[in-house]
């Protein structure tokens, strides 16, 4: 492992050290025979006229009801893992595999994309004009993790470096899940993969018309970055600090968010994590409570070595939806937690970011959180929570449009609908033949999950797609125009810049 992520991993554990019904019957009517009818239905006829007549039968056919025949919808047909027993063995992918090898969906029902769906034709426009060259993916290798090769519907992978904890391992067993929900829907396709934090190739390092941009897939980048987003490791599972798989972490935050009422809860901002891996964390905890100062805010330390040393009793993500408001900051760069303090309906205060990921941009200030000035943040928390509690219902109604949002158009349908589009979209602009180098390996289910224990293989087994979807993925809509694109960028400044103006106010007047 090299030194950065030694120099990461000691920072993070805290330390600088898823019927029809069917009424078959129906109440019979006599019917008129007529009396030219053929020897056959003469037959017919003569032997109901029996059975109607008959007194040992015990009951009239004209009087009998049969009772309504219910047809279940058919169950999907389950694929679970399929592991060789024994000890010592070699895990090994399914040979005339058992998986669909394509998708055959029933529902015709097609639905749009959410619209941060939008923002994939922007992170892919630097190859838009020119497409992506053989020469420019190669050109990401330097700073890849991984080569991820698709070919007629098996994933190969090639790796170049040990990655933090289990990052690689998660990524990858979500690529793999998308295949089963989609199989056979992806084109073949190569790209490279960085699963370390923040992005690394800038955009004014690849102009002109010679440039070669390199494109590399990572969790979040910036606004000065070619750095392409995907969905983090995260949401099949973080085995290491025991989160679960999104799906059901986000039920337990929709379970936990009503324990209690929100104007029941706790009127002040609430934070909890390890401070260590930023200036920027240090920072905020000069915001907490002090027998001089009192901010509004209660910051914890996380402290993840010890939770895991205590059976994780304090880190339950259900259970910490008990304040009006919760801080989103971020860490050495975007940070997970950001969708778990979303998804509660508190409303976020939302610490000036300098990277995002695949979802944020489909949120904006005053509607799903509150901007808070990450050079004067004491200050900006003591004016939100106070707006906050002397505004309730609007406090409240931003929360709800957060959780509301994440719930809706966060859940593991659309994480999948994402990373399908992204990757269709960027196969698309591939000039070459995507090839399996000598040195990849394929990889499936079995490979990954058979042969470990423990936490990981909980979570990969929970976060497990086990059926095809019985439905195509959404439809992305159509890329900004110019003019759209421009005017939701000036909202959601012209909105941050309300909020400040306001706050300087609301200090100014304090002052006086």
């Amino acid at each position: 492992m090299n030194k950065d992520n030694e120099t990461y991993l000691k920072l993070f554990w805290g330390r600088y050290n898823h019927q029809k019904r069917c009424l078959l019957s129906k109440k019979t009517k006599a019917t008129a025979v007529s009396t030219t009818v053929s020897v056959l239905f003469g037959f017919t006829i003569t032997f109901c006229a029996f059975a109607l007549w008959n007194p040992f039968a015990g009951f009239s056919i004209l009087n009998l009801k049969l009772p309504a025949i219910h047809i279940a919808k058919p169950q999907e047909q389950e694929f679970p893992l399929r592991c060789i027993k024994g000890e010592n063995v070699t895990q090994m992918c399914p040979k005339g595999y058992y998986y669909p090898t394509s998708h055959s969906p029933t529902g015709n029902h097609s639905r749009m994309c959410p619209s941060y769906f939008k923002w994939i034709h922007e992170d892919l426009r630097a190859w838009r004009e020119k497409g992506v060259t053989r020469e420019m993916l190669e050109g990401a290798r330097r700073k890849a993790h991984l080569r991820v090769v698709i070919v007629e519907g098996k994933v190969y992978v090639e790796k170049y470096r040990a990655a933090i904890q289990t990052r690689d391992v998660f990524t990858l067993w979500g690529i793999l899940q998308l295949m089963r929900m989609y199989p056979g829907k992806l084109p073949d396709l190569e790209f490279m993969f960085d699963c370390d934090d923040r992005p690394v190739f800038p955009m004014e390092m690849f102009r002109g018309p010679n440039a070669a941009p390199p494109p590399l897939f990572r969790y979040c980048s910036d606004h000065w970055s070619l750095d392409i987003v995907f969905p983090d490791w995260s949401f099949w599972g973080w085995p290491e600090i025991n989160i679960k798989p999104w799906k059901d972490v986000l039920k337990d935050i929709k379970e936990g968010s009503k324990k209690t009422k929100w104007k029941d809860r706790v009127p002040y901002a609430y934070w909890k994590g390890n401070p260590y891996v930023a200036p920027t964390r240090k920072n905020l905890m000069k915001c907490n409570v002090t027998e001089e100062n009192d901010w509004d805010t209660r910051l914890y330390t996380q402290d993840w070595e010890q939770e895991s040393n205590q059976g994780y009793k304090k880190s339950n993500l259900g259970d910490q939806c008990t304040h009006r408001y919760k801080i989103y900051i971020e860490g050495w760069a975007w940070s997970v937690s950001e969708k778990y303090i979303l998804a509660c309906d508190s409303m976020t205060l939302y610490v000036r970011p300098k990277f995002y990921d695949f979802f944020i941009r489909g949120m904006g200030p005053l509607q799903h959180y509150w901007p808070i000035r990450d050079n004067n943040k004491c200050t900006s928390l003591k004016f939100a929570v106070e707006w906050g509690n002397n505004h309730t219902d609007k406090a409240q109604a931003i929360g709800e449009a957060a959780s509301k949002f994440i719930q809706e158009d966060l859940d593991m349908d659309y994480v999948y609908d994402y990373m399908f589009h992204l990757l269709n979209e960027y196969a698309k602009l591939l000039r070459f033949k995507p090839t399996i180098p000598p040195g990849a390996v394929e990889i499936c289910p079995e490979t990954m999950a058979c042969s470990v224990n423990g936490t990981q293989r909980r979570f990969m087994e929970e976060s497990m797609v086990k059926f095809p979807s019985d439905s195509n993925p959404c439809t992305i809509p159509p890329r900004f125009d110019p003019i759209t694109l421009k005017e939701i960028l000036e909202k959601n400044s012209n909105s941050t810049r309300q909020v400040e103006i306001w706050e300087d106010e609301y200090w100014e007047n304090k002052g006086q």
